[in-house]
């Protein structure tokens, strides 16, 4: 025979709260404000093999992938595997650097410091040569006249400033070449 669990039988206080304490409303008491206090982290990263290759590559002005041995298709930037197989990749390739507009918006509230002024374009954007793409910001064009298939090209930091950073690639402006068919862009967004 099985004991009896519910929780009238559980010993009493249990599942008590103690009763709260309220000011007496008298003028020594005041009541509680908004409060901003910042608030930061501090962490460091270990990208491992492949992010530090990719890493590598920007401070070099080069966007480099690693390609399935299987498919044939290139991540970018890899995690060392092939998130469709499950294999290892190891064969780095560089992609780009131009590439196509397979998805955006318009974003119109500004966020951190190195925000552009809004109203802005935050894309997903597919380097020549790669089958996943990569998120960045247009400029150089009213964000009215972007499109999903325009060909776009990275705009990079002054050699003297780059670094192992996604942030060397600036942005992306639009290049003079006709845009891509978005039949040719499923499956790449």
């Amino acid at each position: 025979m099985s004991e009896d669990r519910t929780i009238s039988a559980l010993p009493d206080g249990l599942w008590t709260q103690p009763q709260p304490s309220v000011p007496s409303g008298d003028d020594t008491v005041s009541e509680v404000q908004r409060i901003r206090t910042p608030a930061s982290f501090v962490y460091d990263f270990t990208p491992g093999r492949a992010p530090s290759r990719f890493l590598r590559g920007l401070a070099e002005k080069k966007i480099l992938g690693e390609k399935c041995p299987v498919s044939g298709d290139v991540y970018v930037p890899s995690r060392g595997m092939s998130p469709v197989e499950g294999l290892p990749t190891t064969e780095a390739v560089e992609v780009g650097p131009k590439a196509t507009i397979t998805s955006f918006c318009v974003v119109h509230i500004g966020f951190g410091e190195n925000a552009p002024p809004t109203p802005f374009v935050s894309a997903l954007i597919l380097p020549d040569g790669a089958a996943v793409s990569l998120y960045g910001t247009i400029l150089g064009i009213p964000h009215g006249d972007v499109r999903i298939g325009m060909r776009v090209e990275p705009i990079w930091l002054p050699d003297d400033q780059l670094s192992t950073s996604f942030e060397n690639i600036t942005h992306w402006e639009p290049i003079d070449e006709p845009d891509v068919p978005a039949e040719q862009l499923k499956g790449h967004m």
